[in-house]
């Protein structure tokens, strides 16, 4: 009879750490990436909970490729302040095209990228990476282009979206991350 208790308490913890870890972790953050280049993952409630992102879509070749030394900047500014910017790059506009071994090159020796860059994925359509999904029906709005930026808050609520032509340095994101932070 004591086993049966035992293991009933032990499944009753269980399910309660298991609620109690979800219900601390916004839904947008559950899951885990992997990350550009590699077959490490990381697992987005752990490394990003409690932090202010700025979630961009990203490519390789694009006209707006220079802006990953901007977001270099900016997560480099506000990183100290639970800040951080997370790449995602993807060839749904049909500018990230070749390997991810490519891909990674430009971010990490062409630009000096250092925050979180991910594995290519789709970040439109019935195959979105499931957090381009939550991003994309809370904000209303999907990526249009490359560098589309999306800013969460702490709480895993999208508070503010930025077109590609929003330069990452530019007052207007700035201070919106700031009023987050």
């Amino acid at each position: 009879m004591k086993p049966i208790l035992g293991h009933a308490l032990c499944v009753t913890l269980l399910l309660f750490s298991s609620w109690a870890l979800s219900a601390t972790c916004p839904e947008i953050l559950q899951g885990k990436q992997r990350l550009l280049n590699s077959t490490d993952e990381v697992d987005l409630c752990e490394e990003f909970k409690g932090k202010t992102l700025l979630v961009v879509n990203t490519a390789s070749q694009c006209g707006f490729t220079p802006q990953l030394e901007q977001l270099e900047t900016l997560h480099q500014t506000y990183k100290d302040n639970n800040f951080s910017v997370i790449g995602f790059p993807s060839n749904d506009f049909r500018q990230d095209r070749g390997s991810e071994e490519n891909t990674a090159k430009v971010c990490y020796l062409d630009y000096g990228v250092t925050f979180p860059m991910m594995a290519r994925t789709s970040v439109l359509g019935e195959n979105a990476n499931p957090l381009f999904s939550a991003i994309s029906e809370q904000a209303g709005i999907a990526p249009k282009w490359n560098f589309y930026k999306f800013l969460i808050d702490k709480n895993g609520k999208v508070v503010a979206t930025f077109p590609s032509s929003t330069s990452p340095m530019s007052t207007t994101l700035t201070s919106i991350i700031e009023q987050q932070l």
